[in-house]
């Protein structure tokens, strides 16, 4: 394919260590008989994971009270899931592009940003500072970042209007993820974002068996290596090597196996 930023290159050796099709582990995924509408609980399952993984305090028993018991809650303590069950939403009717990824941020960081920063691309210096108050990566160069959005968004349409098989599915799904967030366009909630953008290439190219794949709460069991792994393909972003993200790439799709 004519990739202007993604790389098959990893492919074999993704789907040498995956062996079955994504889509047979899908379907081995056990039924659990839910109170509520299927769709509903399993994006308020994505809304709160992705949140935590972000530091919110946020609990999944209390935004299931709150979402289909209506309990009242402090806003401020289910705002930020509430913005995200909204984005998720927002993608199960919306094709995927640039565009309406910009739309998809400004609802999700609501909470997160002011009015004048929600869906707008960042034009500043961009760092991730670690728990040590160190820099643990530095984004994208802000006169590049709209040409590096546009190369993903170009490789991701063509994906998109590919045919792919289950194997490059969720090996793309996570690569588009894993590029995303290395060029960190946003001033905030571009993890967010990212997860969003993985759920969304699966439904595009799956459908609605996408929503049974716990990525965000899988991401969040494994938070340690979600970032270490991350962390693995480069501390800068000129200096990146997604040769080195095979890690990344299979943790969405080994950790459907223990949905099972």
């Amino acid at each position: 394919m004519d990739f202007r930023i993604l790389t098959d290159k990893l492919l074999d050796d993704y789907t040498k260590v995956v062996h079955e099709s994504p889509l047979d582990k899908i379907d081995k995924i056990e039924k659990v008989e839910l109170p509520v509408d299927y769709f509903q609980f399993y994006k308020s399952v994505s809304s709160v994971y992705s949140s935590k993984i972000e530091g919110e305090d946020i609990e999944f028993d209390s935004y299931f009270k709150h979402k289909f018991l209506k309990v009242k809650f402090r806003s401020d303590y289910t705002s930020k899931a509430d913005d995200l069950y909204l984005a998720y939403d927002f993608i199960d009717t919306n094709h995927l592009n640039l565009k309406n990824v910009i739309e998809a941020h400004s609802t999700l960081s609501s909470s997160l940003l002011p009015k004048s920063q929600q869906g707008l691309i960042r034009k500043n210096p961009m760092f991730v500072i670690n728990s040590d108050d160190k820099i643990e990566y530095v984004a994208a160069n802000p006169e590049i970042v709209k040409q590096e959005l546009d190369k993903l968004f170009h490789d991701t349409e063509i994906l998109i209007r590919s045919d792919l098989n289950p194997f490059e599915v969720f090996y793309y799904a996570a690569l588009v993820h894993l590029v995303f967030v290395k060029i960190h366009p946003f001033q905030d909630g571009n993890g967010r974002t990212a997860r969003l953008i993985e759920k969304w290439f699966l439904i595009e190219k799956i459908g609605q068996k996408a929503s049974s794949v716990q990525l965000e709460k899988n991401y969040y069991k494994r938070l340690k290596d979600y970032y270490s792994n991350i962390k693995r393909v480069g501390l800068e972003y000129d200096e990146l090597d997604y040769s080195r993200s095979l890690n990344f790439l299979l943790m969405t799709v080994l950790g459907i196996d223990e949905q099972n």
